[in-house]
């Protein structure tokens, strides 16, 4: 599969590059992506290299398919639709800290969407969002976009220091109405 380039109003999503390292480097400092994400703690430079490489990967075997989110040019997170085969993908984002609150992440995370479950995509029948429980910003997202919160796995996800973490899980088909909708975890 060759990288897809997706614009937005106000962003670019692309292939991460070489020249993104440093970016991914000081993004992934912040202690939130590290406790969230599947990112290495402590994250080290080589690491932000290997991921690079790694995404290229992705795309060549269709494994995985993964943007990094430009405004104007400047990395402000990375989004990608993961573990593809069988028509379903999941949904994984971080978006750098002074990047947050600009509504960056859902915009760039809803053309992937679009993206996933068009036919000229990918023609997804599912995607699927996973977080560790109490990552409240993400699950916000992820409202936002319209999954629909499915519960609670324990022990279901590990982040990348290898430590587990129970887990919310929420999924959106392409025919859900993509109106945010009742999360008990966020609307109690």
């Amino acid at each position: 599969m060759q990288p897809v380039t997706l614009r937005t109003d106000r962003l670019e999503l692309s292939a991460v590059t070489a020249d993104d390292v440093d970016a991914i480097f000081r993004a992934c400092q912040d202690p939130d992506i590290q406790r969230y994400t599947t990112v290495p703690s402590p994250y080290e430079r080589t690491h932000a290299v290997d991921f690079v490489a790694r995404a290229t990967e992705w795309w060549e075997s269709g494994s995985e398919a993964t943007w990094a989110v430009r405004a104007d040019g400047v990395l402000t997170g990375v989004v990608g639709l993961h573990r593809l085969g069988g028509g379903d993908a999941e949904l994984g984002y971080w978006m750098s800290s002074d990047h947050r609150g600009q509504g960056f992440l859902t915009e760039a995370a809803a053309a992937v969407i679009d993206w996933g479950f068009v036919a000229d995509g990918l023609g997804l029948a599912r995607i699927q969002w996973r977080a560790v429980v109490g990552n409240v910003p993400s699950a916000r997202a992820a409202r936002a976009l319209g999954f629909h919160f499915e519960g609670t796995q324990r022990a279901a996800l590990r982040n990348g220091s290898g430590t587990r973490a129970d887990g919310w899980v929420a999924g959106l088909l392409p025919s859900d109405d993509r109106a945010p909708q009742p999360w008990p975890v966020l609307d109690a």
